[in-house]
């Protein structure tokens, strides 16, 4: 099997992309496709045994629109000049047909208005009613030609028995138009009552207002993508690198993995890597959403994109090109506008059955009112009125733009959508399943507590166990050696350093016999602890994790050290209890420690003591239990339960694993990323369901207008230049309802 995602330019309408997946999917070999109207991309997979890549492009060019695949950079370049000059052409046309618009309307609408109407005689309705045509004609001729691909796609998708919306523009303002020229022709011919007969200004005006509101909302749609946009001008185009002693400047895609990179103050730095010289502060705001710069020194990791602060940086360069943090971000943003939400499909049934069927209403409304003894001109108008205020176009923009502008929106908060179904899914979460190691808290122990057992001052006694630690990497060993480091203590030389499996560690340090470890470990040595009981048992019911320590044999102290909750931790889980979700955290530690942990932060529910294979279980019976729950994790253990949830939440700062098999990516790190995930999907939904109630309400309401059936019982009948004007009005509404999002916020 193989999956492949490409561009389609010139769809303007959900019957556009419907048709484009319905002939798609008529060919053999076709797993699955999906086409999406407000990003222009198809996702197709298929089994190229049965079908090749070749034909699915043809299916779509068939159809009048244009495949460009995204590998092909070249084609990709070529298409984005492509579109400009097309855009400067559609707003020539457009610029062309508004002038041309005004005197005709002036010509052919103001004896209705003026009683004497200032017009040359040779094209006056009364005493030249032939000019009075044949000038109109000319006019709507130069209009309809500039908006000639309507009548060239909508036939073209007509025959292929896929309408979309040039069809019906097409038929429409066609059937007006070729009318007006039959009433012409019989105006030649002396019948000079046809010249009441006339709708060129219907068919001109329609097409006039077609154009501008598909300019406009191109124009509107342009501002959906600003987010991406603003992220992909992150990455420089130049960077400085080191070397043989010497400072060069090359181009950002020169950069190869291990160069030394140069950033200057205020600089952007161009790919991720890991500073080995130089202080600084990183801003990261536009990439993680953090508000404040967070300080770079040796060792530190830093990512392309972000501003480097006061300081000149040196930094290895680690990822390059597109493996870069923004690079990822940038492909995933675009992956979730690309993939539809459920909620899409919606709109993609109704369009596909939308137009047939208005076609059928546009037909049997007019037929009706034939029967009924109405004359041409008045059936013709309903004709035309049905099939321009049906046109599906804010219907098929209603759920792409509001995606388009929430995960954009998203990104610029360090909160990284995968997929349109993941934005839906979290609004309607129940539960919040929390991690705890890494997620709720740092994932470091720290020393909290020194209980003396003898007259060794406490910093004597803690520097002689950091230097019997300084070669173990065990957390709490770490945790000695920190708390030294931050008390500035000078640490002596320790030899003969012998670590035991499961128990501690012991060395020589200043002529000391140094032994570190647990109570095991004391017992097994014939040391007495019983003096440091009480304090191990004021610890331990804390959570927290005992090292003893004991010189030349006698019990010195007791070491006891505890995960520290991430800041932000305590404020993210009231903030998810406002929107009304429970949350539980899952952990493999020991009951004290996670109980301890989770009423510190305000957690309900606690499930300790539990292997990193059981974490899925806890998720799925939630799940199966009819509960909506997200996963909230950042390590490789955390995997399973990630892709078990209805939603799986990855901290950006935890493992690859851990964000391959994420939803919802949160590159800061920071817990209140959830609340914000879950406060913008529902913003989300909540815009998608107004955009598409709008688009139905307006069909509703418009068709009977102007199939007549108001008119029937004493109501106004719609004309076809106010269904023109109300169909793009429409679709700039939506695409302008979406826009709103972009001034979201988490807070």
């Amino acid at each position: 099997m193989a999956t492949k995602t490409f561009k389609i330019s010139g769809m303007h309408c959900a019957a556009c992309a419907a048709g484009s997946e319905k002939s798609i999917k008529r060919l053999p070999g076709i797993i699955s496709a999906n086409v999406n109207l407000a990003t222009e991309t198809a996702v197709v997979e298929y089994d190229p045994a049965l079908v090749k890549f070749a034909e699915i492009k043809a299916a779509v060019s068939m159809l009048g629109f244009t495949p460009v695949e995204l590998e092909d950079k070249k084609a990709v370049a070529e298409e984005v000049l492509r579109k400009q000059a097309e855009a400067r052409a559609i707003r020539r046309r457009v610029i062309i047909s508004v002038i041309l618009a005004v005197p005709l309307l002036y010509i052919a609408m103001g004896h209705m208005m003026w009683s004497s109407l200032p017009l040359p005689a040779f094209m006056s309705m009364h005493d030249g009613p032939l000019g009075y045509a044949l000038v109109q004609f000319v006019l709507t001729a130069v209009i309809l030609y500039c908006g000639r691909r309507f009548y060239i796609v909508g036939f073209r998708s007509l025959i292929r028995r896929i309408p979309n919306m040039d069809t019906l523009v097409a038929i429409g303002t066609g059937s007006a138009f070729l009318y007006s020229i039959y009433n012409t022709v019989l105006i030649a011919l002396g019948s000079h009552e046809a010249v009441h007969l006339l709708f060129y200004e219907s068919a001109a005006i329609v097409v006039t207002l077609v154009m501008l509101g598909k300019y406009l909302e191109a124009f509107s749609k342009g501002k959906t993508s600003e987010a991406i946009e603003k992220l992909t001008e992150l990455a420089p185009d130049k960077a400085t690198i080191e070397k043989n002693g010497k400072q060069l400047e090359i181009s950002t895609s020169e950069l190869t993995v291990g160069d030394i990179v140069v950033v200057f103050p205020g600089g952007r730095f161009p790919c991720d890597g890991t500073v080995i010289e130089g202080i600084s502060s990183a801003d990261n705001s536009m990439l993680t959403g953090e508000s404040l710069p967070v300080p770079v020194s040796e060792g530190s990791g830093v990512i392309g994109g972000a501003i480097n602060g006061e300081g000149l940086i040196k930094f290895r360069a680690e990822k390059v090109g597109s493996e870069t943090a923004l690079s990822q971000i940038v492909r995933m943003v675009e992956d979730a506008q690309g993939k539809k939400a459920p909620i899409a499909h919606l709109a993609d049934v109704i369009s596909g059955y939308f137009v047939p069927a208005v076609l059928v209403i546009a037909t049997v409304s007019a037929v009706v009112w034939a029967l009924l003894g109405k004359d041409a001109a008045f059936v013709l108008n309903i004709f035309v009125s049905v099939l321009i205020i049906a046109c599906p176009c804010a219907l098929g923009l209603a759920t792409p733009t509001a995606i388009m502008v929430g995960t954009g929106r998203g990104a610029e908060f360090g909160i990284l959508f995968k997929s349109g179904e993941a934005l839906q899914s979290a609004h309607d979460l129940t539960h919040i399943v929390l991690d705890k190691t890494g997620t709720v808290t740092e994932g470091k122990p720290v020393l909290t507590d020194i209980a003396l057992a003898g007259t060794m001052e406490e910093n004597k006694l803690l520097a002689l166990a950091a230097a019997a630690e300084s070669g173990s990497e065990h957390p709490v060993a770490r945790a000695i050696i920190r708390a030294a480091e931050e008390r500035a203590l000078e640490l002596p030389q320790a030899s003969d350093i012998s670590a035991i499996p499961g128990r501690g560690i012991e060395a020589k340090v200043s002529g000391k016999s140094v032994l570190i470890g647990n109570a095991a470990l004391m017992q097994e040595r014939g040391v007495d602890a019983s003096m440091l009981r009480e304090d191990a048992e004021k610890f331990s019911s804390s959570g927290k994790i005992l090292m003893y320590c004991a010189v030349d044999g006698t019990a010195a102290g007791l070491f006891a050290a505890a995960d520290t909750i991430k800041e932000g931790s305590v404020e993210a889980i009231k903030s998810l209890h406002k929107l009304g979700l429970k949350t539980i955290m899952l952990t493999g530690d020991n009951a004290n420690a996670a109980k301890s942990i989770a009423d510190s932060v305000g957690i309900d529910e606690v499930v300790a003591e539990i292997l990193p294979g059981d974490k899925a279980n806890e998720v799925e019976k939630l799940t199966k239990s009819g509960m909506k729950v997200a996963m909230v994790g950042d390590g490789i253990n955390d995997a399973p339960a990630l892709a078990a949830a209805t939603v799986g939440i990855a901290i950006g700062t935890g493992t690859d694993v851990a964000i391959e098999s994420a939803d919802i990516v949160l590159m800061s790190g920071d817990l209140s990323g959830v609340y914000g995930a879950v406060k913008l999907s529902r913003a989300v939904i909540r815009n998608i369901k107004e955009n598409l109630f709008w688009a139905f309400i307006y069909n509703c309401i418009g068709i009977p207008f102007a199939a007549g059936v108001v008119y029937a019982f004493g109501g106004p009948l719609l004309t076809p230049m106010f269904g023109g004007a109300a169909m793009a009005l429409s679709s700039v509404c939506v695409v302008g309802n979406a826009l709103r999002l972009r001034g979201f916020k988490i807070k």
